[in-house]
This record gives C-alpha cells, structure tokens and sequence, in this order.
C-alpha cells in the first residue's frame, strides 16, 4: 500500500486522463430516455439521459447542435446519443459530450405521437369546450377493453362495491398489436349505438408500444365522435395516449376510471343525509328567528294598531276627566254661590227663547204643509209625468197616443193620451 498522499486535483486530473486514454470511452453509443432538457440562451443544449437504473449528465455544444441534432429534444424521448464521455474537474462529475443525437425505434413512436397530437389538437378534438360531462348517476357503463386481465376485473370490483345496481355492459376488445385499434373502434361504436350512459375505454399500464393502437388517429376519430360520454383509462399515472386528450375525462387507471363513472352510493347517501341533518339544523334556525321577528312585529303591531292608541287615548281622557271633574268641584262651590242669580235668569231667557223659537217652527211647519204635493194630492190634485218621470206641465210637453204616468194621493196609475183639448 502506497504512502504517497495525492491533493484532490491530483486525483481529479488523474481519472480524467484514464477517460482520455480510453478509446471506448471517445467514441460511444449511448440509449435512453431523455430527462430533463435545457436549451441555453448560448446555443448549448443540457440534459440528462437515463433508464431505470442510473443517470447521465449530458451536453451538446452549439458548435455541433446544427449538424447533430435535427429534431427538438424534449422530455420522455427514446435517443441514441454519439458522443464521449469526460470528466469535470471542478466536482470530480462525468458526463457524456453529445456530436449526434438520433431518435431510436421508440423514439420514432414518439415522433409520431406528437405528430399527431398537434395534428389533433389543431383540428379541436382536444377542445375542453367539447367536452361532455359524464353522467352523476349512470343506469349503465360500457367497457372496451381485453375480456380477460386485470383491468375488467379492477373495474368490475370497484363499480360492484361503489354500486351494484349499475348494469357493466362489456366489449370483449383487443387492446395490443395488430388489428387493437380496429377492435377498439367497432367497440366503441356499438356501445354507442347500444346506448349506454358512460363509455370507458382502456387498458392496464405497459410499454409505448404496447399501447401504441390507443395512440391510433382512428381510435381518436372514434372517441371525438361519440355521443356517449368517453372514459379514457389507459396505462398508469405517467401514460398519457392520444386517446387521453380526446376523451370527456382521462383517468391514470382502470380503477380509478370506475370510481369517476359510477356513483359511490354509500357516500351519496351520507351526503343525503349530511345535507338533510344541515337543512334541519338550519331550517330550524331561520324558523326560531322568524318566530321571534314575528312576536316582535306583533308586539309593534299591537303597540301601533288603532285600539291600542285608542285604549291609551281613553285612559289619557279619563285622565282628564278626572282632573276636571276635580277643578269644577273646586269651582262649583264659588259658582253656585256668585251665579246662582245668574242662573235663574238665564234659565228664564232661555225659555222664553225656546218659546218663541217653537211657535215660530209651527207656523212655518203649516206653511210647508200647505206647499207640499202630497197634501195637494190628498185635496184631489194629481201629478202627471212621462215614462222617463219628466213632470208634464204643458200640452206642449205631450202628443197623441204617448203613454203618460198619473200619481194620486194614494197611488198611481199608466194612460194613453187619446185626444188633446187646448184651453179655450
């Protein structure tokens, strides 16, 4: 074991030159995923390449990102990158210095991907506007998916436990490799047509290729164009597909898309019930302030109605009353003594005055006695009128064959005026 003591640029420049040696390392291939990405404000481009086990640091220089990069590098590709592998002094860090970067077979997948979603995406098939809501409380849901697998019976478990009055109606679909997207396609169709309330169409998680036909244009033509409201619940939480961006509702999961279509009854009735126990609560509340108002207003309503007033009045008058009654017994004494002279005299004036008022009043009675009709009819005088109650008083007012009304004393009678005699 050797004693020497090496300084930490020592040991940097030392592992840096073994990678230079290196011839395998100068010149390498290297496939992933793409991870983060950074186009530079310098016309660098920085990001990291991996799979599931470990991580490469990775740069392309401006220099070489004309010639080597001919499409724009973005999170979740498949690459192939050419380049070197180097170290960096300051944090004793390797990475990978790219000259070319090409697009693997899955890579190629992902290409077409994005071709088509902005194909799609101009068209409005992503449109949120679009969009139908799916139905709260569904008689029935159809399912595109493989008869047999875990995402049928994820489906099954879920929608029988949240509800087991919901009818499943399924369609034995092919969801991977050659003729899926067609399956898929009729599937939809004739759930459609069958008429359910909701539609889920998917798969479990897997491989972009595997669930390549869910990123088929006519997988996406079918699911914009159905008139039942579409499920898409293909892969887990990092797959997204086509048909997730065209679908009414995307869900991460087969199970998760069951829970988003079928209602879970045992929480709406605890929510019935929550509801109903708040509305009472609150329904009880209102009714004890509406109460309350009520006493209040009626209590105003006494104070202010008319018998109220006028029972106050009255007691004020008694009131009043009273103390006159008192002032003139006070005074009565002073009264009788200093007026009762007085008195005399007046109650004599005014019997006097009463007197002459009352033979005044029968004398004039006599005179409107002698003037009356009816005592002029009782001496054999008669009153004649027209039809209409016009007092007739002139042969002026009549002609041959009118009907005319005669009142005596002691009723009346209807005549036709037969001839007409002018005063000689």
């Amino acid at each position: 074991m050797s004693d020497k003591v090496f300084s930490v640029s020592q040991v940097s420049f030392y592992v840096k030159d073994l990678f230079e040696r290196d011839m395998v390392l100068q010149r390498i291939l290297v496939k992933g995923e793409v991870g983060s990405v950074k186009y530079h404000s310098s016309g660098h481009v920085y990001f990291s390449l991996k799979d599931e086990n470990a991580v490469i640091n990775c740069v392309m220089w401006r220099s070489t990102v004309t010639s080597g990069l001919k499409f724009r590098l973005t999170e979740g590709q498949k690459i192939v990158v050419t380049g070197s592998l180097d170290t960096y002094e300051k944090n004793s860090s390797y990475q990978l210095y790219a000259r070319k970067i090409e697009l693997d077979g899955t890579g190629k997948l992902f290409a077409e991907f994005e071709r088509l979603k902005k194909k799609l995406e101009a068209e409005g098939l992503f449109d949120k506007a679009k969009k139908k809501p799916v139905p709260e409380f569904p008689k029935t849901v159809g399912i595109v998916t493989a008869e047999t697998g875990a995402a049928i019976h994820d489906i099954m478990q879920i929608a029988g436990r949240r509800d087991p009055y919901v009818q499943l109606v399924l369609y034995p679909a092919k969801v991977q490799g050659e003729g899926a997207a067609e399956s898929i396609v009729k599937g939809i169709e004739r759930l459609d047509k069958y008429g359910v309330d909701t539609i889920i169409v998917g798969r479990g998680g897997g491989s972009m290729e595997d669930l390549w036909c869910f990123n088929d244009e006519r997988v996406a033509r079918a699911i914009f164009a159905c008139n039942t409201p579409v499920i898409s619940a293909v892969g887990h939480e990092v797959d997204f597909t086509i048909s997730d961006f065209v679908a009414d509702l995307r869900a991460a999961t087969p199970s998760e898309a069951a829970e988003y279509a079928v209602p879970d009854l045992e929480g709406v009735l605890a929510e019935l019930d929550a509801t109903a126990n708040f509305l009472r609560v609150h329904m009880n509340g209102k009714l004890r302030l509406t109460l309350d108002a009520l006493k209040k207003y009626e209590l105003e309503l006494i104070k202010d109605s008319p018998a109220h007033r006028l029972d106050v009045l009255k007691e004020r008058l008694d009131e009043n009353v009273e103390k006159l009654n008192v002032r003139i017994s006070r005074r009565l004494g002073d009264y009788d003594r200093h007026c009762e002279n007085s008195e005399k005299k007046l109650i004599s004036d005014m019997r006097l005055i009463f007197e002459k008022k009352n033979r005044q009043f029968l004398v004039l009675t006599e005179k409107l006695n002698g003037l009356s009709p009816l005592a002029r009819l009782t001496n054999g005088y008669s009153y004649v009128s027209d039809e209409e109650g016009k007092n007739i008083k002139s042969l002026k007012d009549i002609e041959t064959g009118q009907n005319i009304r005669v009142t005596l004393a002691d009723g009346a009678f209807k005549a036709e005026v037969k001839e007409i005699e002018k005063a000689q």
